[in-house]
């Protein structure tokens, strides 16, 4: 997904998806930033992986509540508390900015989640299947619906699947799906270790620990 948007979105500051390989020496951040507010972070390490998001709109916000909703955060285990505290996943007053959390140790057989008890008469009480939904349904169908609606441009399907199936990058894929952009023009998005594609991943990226 970074790659394409790296693609249909020339200016990094307006890329919906994001991947950073080198987060930190021993982690890689997967993130989306909507520009409104609504974003998420994968971090990927050794413990495993650990899933933040945040819909601000949502009647789980700390926004709204002070504090994150009672059992999002209360059973993450301690190997992830890194990314709890994580500065960029909080506010400035340290107040983690989460909706919902997913996490997985290495060796877990499923994915965990807190004991929460959900506000009634909310359909996405903590934004979950709004902002996972490309995660979701990781199709190339899926991926051109997004960009279409969000970049407003046609999407040709052809050049998203050949992407999706991790065929190499070729000058017609990319002006098809952009004709102002050149395999060239990706150079520097492509050689570095990861994509680093919003300003939110700009913004967290952090110090070795």
């Amino acid at each position: 997904m970074s790659v394409l948007e790296a693609i249909l979105s020339p200016n990094w500051e307006s890329r919906y998806h994001s991947f950073s390989a080198d987060w930190s020496p021993e982690e890689e951040v997967a993130s989306m930033s909507n520009g409104s507010g609504d974003e998420y972070s994968i971090v990927f390490s050794a413990a495993g992986a650990y899933v933040r998001g945040f819909a601000h709109e949502s009647m789980m916000s700390p926004y709204l509540n002070d504090d994150p909703w009672p059992g999002v955060l209360d059973s993450v285990p301690n190997v992830f508390e890194s990314c709890v505290q994580e500065p960029a996943f909080c506010d400035e007053t340290g107040i983690p900015m989460v909706t919902a959390c997913l996490w997985r140790e290495t060796a877990d057989d499923r994915w965990h989640a807190g004991e929460i008890d959900y506000p009634d008469g909310e359909e996405d009480p903590d934004g979950a299947a709004g902002l996972f939904g490309l995660l979701i349904d990781p199709t190339p169908e899926a991926f051109r619906r997004f960009a279409e609606d969000y970049y407003e441009v046609a999407v040709d399907l052809e050049a998203v699947r050949h992407i999706y199936a991790l065929r190499p990058l070729t000058e017609r894929v990319v002006t098809t799906l952009n004709p102002e952009v050149t395999l060239a023009d990706l150079a520097e998005d492509l050689d570095t270790p990861g994509i680093t594609s919003n300003s939110a991943t700009a913004e967290m990226r952090k110090a070795p620990p």
